[in-house]
């Protein structure tokens, strides 16, 4: 009997997964894998997209479409094929009318404010169109990005050669302009 009851089972659920619909989704929801439904990712790996800019988050899938900005693997490259060009404006009104996140982590030393104040991090990074909300995200997220400017691995940025002398010589330094800024409050 037991081994009937499988087969039965498995012939129920054909239909309703023969109409399944992705199509049927809102767009989002294709970057919710990884950056969560309400763009607040549980890891390092992926950045906040809530409450986000959204010119810089239009102009970073415009880049991935583009290939002029990769990351780790070509995942992004890969999954904005997957949206067709009218969902661009709704995933961007999506996660950038969110409620940005909290504030992640504290720094152990007033390190990474110094560093990030003789940056002018916070200058261009909160008022800038083009230049991504850096406070309450992801603090591995941000050392990541800061060393890709660093090494140039990332380059598809106006800014990028200056990230890349500010960061030259900084390691360490990295992390604490990364856990301060993580540590700070989004307020657009």
């Amino acid at each position: 009997m037991k081994s009937l009851v499988v087969p039965c089972a498995l012939l129920w659920a054909l239909p309703a997964a023969a109409d399944f619909d992705a199509a049927s989704y809102p767009p989002y929801e294709t970057c919710a894998l990884c950056h969560g439904l309400f763009g607040q990712s549980r890891t390092d790996k992926f950045p906040h997209l809530a409450g986000q800019k959204p010119a810089y988050i239009r102009a970073q899938l415009d880049a991935f479409l583009s290939g002029e900005r990769t990351n780790d693997g070509g995942q992004m490259s890969s999954i904005v094929t997957e949206l067709k060009p009218e969902d661009f404006a709704v995933v961007v009104d999506w996660f950038s009318e969110q409620d940005p996140p909290s504030p992640s982590t504290q720094p152990t030393d007033d390190a990474g404010m110094s560093l990030a104040q003789e940056a002018g991090c916070l200058e261009c990074h909160a008022s800038a169109e083009n230049a991504p909300y850096v406070t309450a995200q992801h603090a591995g997220y941000l050392a990541k990005q800061m060393r890709d400017f660093r090494d140039g691995v990332r380059t598809n940025s106006a800014a990028a050669e200056m990230h890349r002398e500010f960061f030259q010589s900084m390691e360490d330094g990295i992390d604490q302009i990364a856990a301060y800024l993580a540590s700070l409050e989004r307020t657009p």
